[in-house]
């Protein structure tokens, strides 16, 4: 299952035919700001594999997000993500920096939290953010979410942001 398609989006699985597209944005330092590198070709691959990992074992992960001509946009999804010792599930996205600044990232996590609540039946939904990133941050604000902590596990301090689906 996958969320429903918006009034600009529909998701599919990550397949290996999307190497080409997932490296380029996963390894565009713009776009990896937030992270500790832009990722390579072969840990683009891993990213890929990974999710395909998450679709068989939980029944969902990033998904390819694409306009409804078959453009790539990037990717969104849930994935369950450990917050200071403890599974949570977190709705993530990456967008292309040319598809940025037009309201994409906000409206394909909507699709990804309504498949939360309704599909997966998370009662709490969260976003993990670097504190630096504003962005992400607006994003998590028009779902509804709000601070919750901080995740102090792992090389840097994140911000988490969520909010209760039920």
């Amino acid at each position: 299952m996958l969320p429903r398609p918006t009034a600009r989006l529909r998701f599919r699985e990550m397949t290996l035919a999307d190497l080409d597209n997932m490296s380029s944005m996963l390894g565009d330092p713009d776009v990896m700001t937030y992270y500790p590198a832009p990722k390579s070709r072969e840990e683009s691959e891993q990213w890929i594999a990974w999710n395909q990992a998450n679709y068989a074992r939980d029944g969902f992960g990033l998904w390819i997000v694409e306009t409804l001509d078959g453009g790539f946009m990037g990717d969104c999804g849930l994935t369950w993500q450990s917050v200071n010792g403890r599974p949570e599930l977190e709705v993530g996205y990456h967008v292309r920096r040319d598809f940025q600044g037009r309201g994409y990232a906000t409206e394909a996590a909507l699709a990804c939290l309504e498949y939360a609540r309704d599909v997966v039946g998370a009662a709490l939904l969260v976003a993990i953010i670097h504190p630096d990133n504003a962005a992400s941050r607006r994003v998590a604000e028009r779902l509804g979410m709000r601070h919750l902590e901080d995740d102090l596990g792992g090389s840097m301090v994140r911000t988490v942001m969520g909010v209760e689906l039920s």
